[in-house]
Formats: C-alpha cells, sequence, structure tokens
C-alpha cells in the first residue's frame, strides 16, 4: 500500500523536524514548506493526501493559506488540520469556523501524531478536535 503524502506548512525548522521524523517513521511521505504561501504553491503540485498547516506563519497565516487552498478544486477534498500552541476553546471553535478539518494542539504529542494523522485521512473532514 502506497504511503500518504503529508504536507506540513510549518516555520519553525525544530517543530518541522520534529514532525517530519514522527511521520516518517511512522511511513508518511513528508513534504514541507516554511511559510502559507510556499504551502499553498506546493499543494498545488505535490498532491498531499492532508495538509498540517501552522496558523502563525510568516507572510500569510494559516487562515489566509487555508481560504487558498480552498479556492483550488483540486484541493477541495484534502483535510487540512490546524496546528498550533493556541490551545483555548475559543481557538478552536475559531478553526472550525474558519473550515479547518481538526486541530492539533502544540506541543505535539509525539505518541499521539501518527495515530492522530491517520484518523483525519481515515475520516476525511471531521469535527475539530
Amino acid at each position: 500500500m502506497p504511503s500518504h503524502r503529508i504536507l506540513v506548512v510549518e516555520d519553525n525548522p525544530l517543530n518541522l523536524k520534529l514532525v517530519r521524523d514522527v511521520l516518517t517513521v511512522s511511513g508518511f511521505e513528508v513534504v514541507a514548506a516554511p511559510s502559507g504561501e510556499e504551502g499553498v504553491a506546493l499543494a498545488q503540485t505535490c498532491e498531499p493526501d492532508l495538509v498540517l498547516m501552522d496558523i502563525q506563519l510568516p507572510g500569510i497565516d494559516g487562515y489566509e493559506a487555508l481560504r487558498l487552498l480552498r479556492q483550488n478544486r483540486q484541493l477541495d477534498g484534502v483535510p487540512v488540520v490546524a496546528v498550533t500552541a493556541f490551545a483555548m476553546r475559543e481557538d478552536r471553535e475559531r478553526a472550525a469556523r474558519e473550515g479547518f478539518d481538526g486541530y492539533i494542539g502544540k506541543p505535539i504529542s509525539v505518541r499521539e501524531l501518527p495515530s492522530q494523522v491517520s484518523e483525519f485521512l481515515g475520516n476525511g473532514r471531521s469535527d475539530v478536535r
């Protein structure tokens, strides 16, 4: 079975390395972008199965990047999950309201990340957690 391609949009090199390492060891193919603009551009060519999107990014933020992704019909069915240190209930509610398919809080749990990603892949669009 081919591995799922995960696009990780994350500007912090340490967070990106952690996510990439954990997901790669778990059998996922990881493609990375350090900004919202690059993430949107890369999503159009790399055909991701899932996008993990940091909210706080240089240039356009994760919310604007999500809006741009949703304008592309080819990407409309791809689940996009917010990944952020903003962990208050209001932040989760805003992520859902803005159209994210899920929510993963930072710091990222190395133990839980692979199963969280698998769940989002299996469910497609699901409730924001």
